[in-house]
């Protein structure tokens, strides 16, 4: 489909239009947003299109579609999805050698391990090596509700960042201000950086990690716009 549209506008229930029509999820259902800020990112991209629209160059209208239109109708079992990851989180397993990778895994990951602990009052199992060692059954009932808390536009952002990542702890602890995106993508990158810089980077495979990371920094960048204080929402006190 190509560009028909002169004029992107915002009404007041924050729903982008297309020379005054709205927009619309693949589900019909009209693209509203929580925050004004998401809003005008995501009138943003509308405006950007140039000749044919690509979805790819748009990933904030692409998870707002998501949200309404796949996590909306039942919050709850999407985000029994994303608590799955906490069953074989990335973080858990370890490698037995070389020296300097467990080094760097207990470097990187333990602190992010610790802070769980401590937020959600629970035990992690660590494993070296790749066999499944199980998790307390009350560390995944707290860790499933923590996740679950989130509203659909939140597991929405929070699901590439999980699923990318392989590891829930790491995007409850970016999703509460535990870690940066940054780190938290070092973190659940930690192995396929030691093997690039061990053995080199391979072009096949840097190209699927730079696509992985657009797709983890626009769930980055949505989780953030959606969850920002909108001044009218929200005056500052005199």
């Amino acid at each position: 489909m190509k560009r028909f549209w002169t004029d992107v506008t915002l009404d007041d229930t924050r729903i982008v239009h297309l020379d005054g029509k709205p927009v619309r999820t693949p589900g019909r259902v009209p693209l509203a947003v929580p925050t004004q800020t998401l809003a005008e990112a995501i009138a943003a991209e509308w405006r950007a299109v140039e000749g044919e629209i690509d979805p790819r160059t748009m990933p904030l209208t692409g998870l707002a579609n998501a949200a309404i239109d796949r996590v909306a109708p039942d919050p709850a079992l999407f985000a029994r999805g994303l608590a799955s990851y906490a069953e074989s989180d990335l973080l858990c397993y370890r490698a037995e050698s070389p020296d300097d990778l467990v080094a760097r895994q207990a470097q990187i990951w333990d602190p992010l391990l610790d802070w769980a602990r401590g937020r959600y009052d629970v035990q992690i199992e660590v494993a070296t090596g790749i066999l499944h060692r199980a998790q307390p059954a009350a560390t995944l009932t707290r860790l499933g509700t923590a996740i679950a808390a989130r509203d659909a536009f939140a597991l929405a952002a929070l699901s590439p960042i999980v699923t990318i990542g392989g590891s829930l702890i790491a995007a409850l602890a970016l999703a509460e201000g535990a870690a940066s995106a940054e780190q938290v993508w070092d973190a659940v990158t930690l192995d396929e950086e030691y093997q690039a810089e061990r053995w080199g980077r391979d072009p096949l495979a840097a190209a699927g990690i730079e696509a992985r990371r657009r797709d983890f920094d626009a769930g980055v960048r949505f989780l953030a716009l959606g969850q920002a204080a909108d001044e009218a929402d929200h005056p500052t006190l005199a």
